[in-house]
Order: structure tokens, then sequence, then C-alpha cells
């Protein structure tokens, strides 16, 4: 059967167009305009995912999920919101009332993979459960009959394998998790998305020539990932400001700044298993003297884990303007690095397989020499130019002409 989908919306556009599009995936759709007419649906019928807007009349959207939760545990529960309380939402993830949420206007894939996720979830709960009842009903049997040991084995194998099917694909959901964060970040400012993976690059290669443990390296990698995940809680301009001219910021920006760290931990808590990523996330910008932030850590207090993703991310972003990367980590040896960390990094250097650093220009800042790390397009989605093309003068005297008759995007993504 058709993963069944719940849809609450107050406006009518929106409750239509959301029916067409998952109707078109090929899940069965049912509507409804507020929470009270939702909760009438939920007590008659399961859902695998329940999707509701947040602002509604007679009953708000988180008011509306915590009401269904009581009735279907097991269904996924996504809110959609136009504005980002970030506060609401960490607490109502944190608290099982939500299961992931969605920024009106949404990306078309980010809904689907959501969708996608939050009805995996809700199969995988579903499956455990009979799993459980399954393994009860064996282990019953078992006390009921004296087993030969060779069928004892044979139920202990199938169990196994069962339990290692769930735990793969946990483990598959926890990487769908993590691209989807990694693809809203590099969707909200793709800076961020190179930088993060010219990191997990340095951090993998880090993890191997240590030989962490498996729960070690999956931790610092995938904090590699999603370091800088907080910052999709700092407006967009401000955070192009901060790479082009920090010296300019006023106390109270670089004070918002520095909260991302913190914001980063709470997100990094909306999967069960990214505990200690939120910890590594937290102290990435601590210093080795004590004058990071946001606690004021140093030495041997900061985590392990975090000083080494210190050292890569400090690699990774460096514009090398000033003088070589590597020069300027060493640079910070003793003061914001651990040494043992420094020295760890010096012997993975260099990274012939780390991405190419790239940065945001506008397309008045284009020049002729530079390549073009993402394709540029105009409103309608027609490509102008494509990723990888080396710029001309003829070339971006046609993206400006072009540029006067149709809207275009006013940055581009080019390699440093």
């Amino acid at each position: 059967m058709a993963p069944r989908v719940l849809v609450v919306d107050d406006e009518d556009i929106v409750l239509r167009s959301l029916e067409a599009t998952l109707r078109d995936e090929g899940y069965e759709v049912t509507t409804a305009r507020d929470g009270m007419a939702a909760l009438d649906h939920v007590n008659r019928q399961s859902f695998a995912v329940i999707l509701s807007d947040q602002r509604m009349p007679r009953m708000m959207g988180l008011e509306f999920l915590s009401k269904a939760k009581l009735v279907q545990p097991e269904a996924s529960r996504i809110l959609m919101t136009a504005v980002l309380d970030l506060q609401m939402i960490i607490k109502a993830i944190n608290t099982g009332e939500i299961f992931r949420f969605l920024v009106k206007p949404w990306l078309l894939e980010e809904l689907l993979v959501t969708i996608k996720n939050a009805v995996q979830r809700y199969e995988l709960i579903v499956a455990n459960k009979t799993l459980q009842a399954t393994t009860q009903s064996m282990n019953e049997q078992l006390q009921k009959v004296n087993a030969t040991l060779e069928e004892q084995l044979g139920i202990s194998a199938r169990c196994n394998l069962q339990l290692e099917q769930a735990n793969r694909s946990l483990n598959e959901n926890l990487q769908r998790s993590v691209e989807l964060c990694l693809k809203t970040l590099e969707t909200f400012y793709p800076t961020l998305g190179s930088h993060a993976r010219r990191t997990h690059a340095l951090s993998k290669s880090m993890a191997t020539k240590l030989k962490l443990p498996d729960d070690e390296r999956q931790t610092l990698e995938v904090s590699a990932w999603l370091y800088d995940i907080g910052l999709l809680g700092v407006p967009r301009e401000l955070i192009r400001r901060w790479y082009r001219r920090p010296e300019n910021f006023s106390e109270a920006e670089r004070a918002l700044i520095r909260q991302h760290p913190i914001w980063g931990q709470e997100l990094a808590r909306f999967v069960d298993k990214l505990g200690l990523v939120g910890a590594v996330i937290r102290a990435h910008h601590e210093r080795f003297d004590g004058m990071g932030y946001p606690d004021k850590l140093s030495g041997k207090r900061i985590p392990w884990l975090a000083r080494l993703l210190a050292v890569a991310v400090a690699y990774a972003e460096d514009d090398g303007i000033k003088c070589h990367p590597a020069e300027a980590v060493s640079a910070g040896t003793g003061s914001a690095f651990d040494p043992n960390a420094v020295q760890v990094l010096m012997e993975c250097l260099p990274q012939d397989s780390m991405p190419r650093k790239e940065r945001e220009v506008t397309l008045a800042e284009l020049e002729p020499g530079m390549v073009l790390a993402k394709g540029v397009y105009d409103a309608n989605g027609f490509l102008l130019l494509f990723e990888g093309q080396e710029l001309t003068s003829a070339a971006i005297d046609k993206l400006h002409a072009h540029r006067r008759v149709s809207p275009v995007n006013q940055f581009a993504q080019v390699y440093c």
C-alpha cells in the first residue's frame, strides 16, 4: 500500500500544491484546513507522515502535532513555518513533538527528501515493533519446547541478521540526515558547503592517520560535515561580511556570530546518535590558550576531537592571502591550536584529494580567468554559464546583457 500522508494548512493554494506534488510521488494524501478537522482524520485512520503548517486558525500547528502524537506516536510529524523560530523548533524536536521542519517557501527537493526520510522512519518503527513481537513469540515457544542446540543457533542467527539489518537501516537514515543538513547548508550559503567538504576530507585523513576507533571516526567526520550548521540562524549577508571584512563587525554582530557553535550543537540533537557530534561542534572555536568561544575552554579541557576539527577548519577555510594555510596553522601552535593536533594535520598534508577551495563573488566582481565552481542560472532555470567554465570577457558581457533582460542571482561561486 502507498504510504498515507496527512497535510494540514489553512491556505488552499498551499494545500492543493502539496496534495498534487505528493500524489505524483505515489503517496496516498489526506488534507485538512485546520487542526480540529485534522484530528478527526487522525482518530479515524493511521498515517505514516503528518505534515502541518504552524500558523492556522483555531489551533496552532505545534499544538495539533502534540495532540496527534498522543493518538499516533509512530507517525513522523513535520512542521511547516514561514518564520524560522529556532528556539521554538529546537524545543519541539528535543521533546519529540516533531521529527523535522520545513521553511516556507520550501525547495521541492528538500520537501521530497524530508517526506521520504519521514516515511522510512515510520516504516522502521513499525518494523521494529513487529520484530519485537516476533522475537517475544519465539522466546515463548523456546520456553515450551526442548529445542535442540542447532535450532537455538539457527533462531539466534536469524535474529542477529534482523538486528543487523535494523542497525544498517538506522545508519543509512543517519547518513541521509547528514546529507540533508549539508544540502540545506549549501543552498543557504554555498561557500559553507565548500568549506565543509574540504574540512571533511582533512578530518577523514586525520582519523585514518590516528587509527581512531569507528565511533570516534564517525563523530569526527560527521562533525566536519556539520560544524557550521548553526550559521543557518545568522542572516546570509552577515555571513558574507564575516568572511570578507570581520574587522568591521560591531560587538553585537560578533556576539551573534559567536552563538553559532551553540546553535550547531542544538541542531545536531535533531538526531539521537549525534549527541557527541554536538559537543565537538560546540567546542571547535575554542582556543588552546583559553581565548576562544563560546565557553573559554583551554588545553585538554577542549575535547580531543574538537581540537582536531579546529585545525582542519583553519586549514580548509584559510584564504592563503597572507601566507600558505599550513604556515597560518603552524603560527597558531600552542595559542590557537593544540600542538599535537597541528602535528597530525601536518603529517596528513598535502591532501591531493581535498576539494578545491571556493568563494562567493557578486556578478559585478567576475573577472576573466575565473573558473566557476557552480553553474549560473537565470530566474527561469536557464543555464547561462556552466560549472567549470573559465570566464572570458565575452562570457561576462553576455551574462550582464542577459541580466538586464531577465533576473539573475546576483552571486556566483568561483574557485579560489
